[in-house]
């Protein structure tokens, strides 16, 4: 499907014999809608598809479509999926039409869709839970000859749960490609569907969270010593993401290293404490357990040497993408795509296990080696190849093979 726009192409003006020609030509301008995450959600994956969508914004037609309701309040694990007034977001005007529960929404939403005639429709995938809403908007979708991409976060999720497969394979299965940012999520995808046509990339750096501040400032901010050498764990604390080993890891460290833990709990945090507590960590272990709007990002990462990520399962990670923007290298375990993101000796180190003692090795063996100040100018060299921009014209030149 496509439509015809006019653009001015030749233009005579003659104000002594009042002549105004002006000629219009036709042109091809490709039509795409975003149905996903967006304004007034928040977090991550809003993030993730505001900055695509202003990517695509600047060389074609899209419109942004997202959820009357996302997931029904019992079943969200944080404390709150909208925005906050202080948070600082990109508000994209997007059409709230879909409501996940309410089987009613998914096809309404598919007739919006199809009414404004889209060349491609794009949507992101991270649960199984999404799977009968979006699932059978691309099917309606696909029935009225419109392309459909899924961009994949997982496809096996982290957290299993009986008929995941199930519900991910119908969902899959209405799709005409996928793009996947790591070799895990590539893999998984072939699984299930092996004839699935895909495109691999890389996970674009984030580039909306300001600047760096400067670090004595940040770390006064913190009230941590600027000369006390500093780890921080960013993000959803989760139980895959390993936050216990990293407890334990710094019961091996000297006393001079600090842990920020910066992040809203998906579950109880009283696990954790208590490791805490009972390894007599308190002092150096500093809790922001909360959910951290845009604007208090720059102060973590601006005060730590490293960012950590001790994850015992992963696929790609877009805390990795926020640390290489504020220059910050990663040590990360060795599991899922995270290795893909995180090149080992030069923008940071991968951890071959999930022992404690080995994370503490690798993390003093950073510190001692003095690491981070070459890391930083490798950090700057891939921040130059992954952009937002290269992204969308990716998925655009993939899209025309499809075709």
């Amino acid at each position: 499907m496509s439509s015809n726009r006019y653009f001015i192409k030749n233009y005579i003006f003659d104000f002594k014999n009042k002549v105004f020609i002006i000629r219009l030509e036709s042109i091809i301008i490709m039509k795409i809608a975003f149905i996903s995450t967006f304004f007034p959600f928040r977090g991550g994956i809003a993030q993730f598809n505001a900055n695509l969508f202003r990517a695509f914004e600047r060389q074609y037609e899209i419109k942004a479509y997202t959820f009357k309701r996302q997931y029904p309040r019992i079943l969200f694990p944080g404390k709150n999926q909208y925005v906050t007034e202080s948070d600082i977001v990109d508000r994209i005007p997007a059409y709230q039409i879909l409501d996940t529960i309410n089987p009613l929404t998914y096809f309404s939403s598919a007739k919006m869709i199809l009414k404004d005639k889209p060349d491609l429709v794009l949507t992101k995938f991270w649960t199984p839970f999404l799977a009968p809403s979006l699932g059978t908007v691309y099917k309606k979708l696909r029935k009225g000859g419109v392309e459909r991409f899924a961009i994949l976060d997982n496809v096996i999720p982290h957290e299993k749960r009986t008929g995941d497969i199930k519900l991910t394979k119908y969902f899959l299965k209405q799709n005409s490609g996928f793009i996947v940012m790591s070799e895990k999520v590539k893999n998984d995808l072939l699984l299930l569907r092996p004839a699935s046509k895909y495109l691999q990339v890389i996970h674009p750096l984030y580039d909306h969270f300001g600047d760096v501040m400067n670090r004595e400032e940040a770390c006064s901010k913190l009230g941590i010593p600027l000369s006390n050498k500093v780890i921080l764990f960013f993000g959803f604390i989760r139980e895959y993401k390993g936050l216990d080993l990293l407890i334990k890891a710094m019961k091996l460290l000297p006393e001079d290293y600090t842990l920020i833990v910066a992040g809203e709990s998906y579950g109880d945090f009283k696990r954790y404490q208590n490791l805490i507590d009972s390894n007599t960590l308190t002092s150096r272990i500093r809790l922001y357990i909360k959910y951290i709007p845009d604007k208090e990002v720059p102060v973590f990462f601006s005060a730590s040497d490293v960012c950590v990520l001790p994850y015992k399962s992963a696929t790609q990670s877009g805390i990795i993408s926020i640390s290489f923007h504020f220059n910050i290298p990663v040590i990360a375990t060795d599991v899922g795509g995270l290795k893909e993101m995180v090149e080992h000796g030069k923008t940071g180190l991968m951890v071959s296990s999930l022992e404690p003692k080995d994370l503490s090795d690798s993390i003093k063996y950073y510190f001692d080696r003095n690491l981070k100040p070459g890391f930083q100018n490798n950090i700057k060299e891939y921040k130059k190849k992954h952009s937002w921009s290269a992204l969308a014209d990716d998925i655009i030149e993939f899209y025309k093979t499809i075709k």
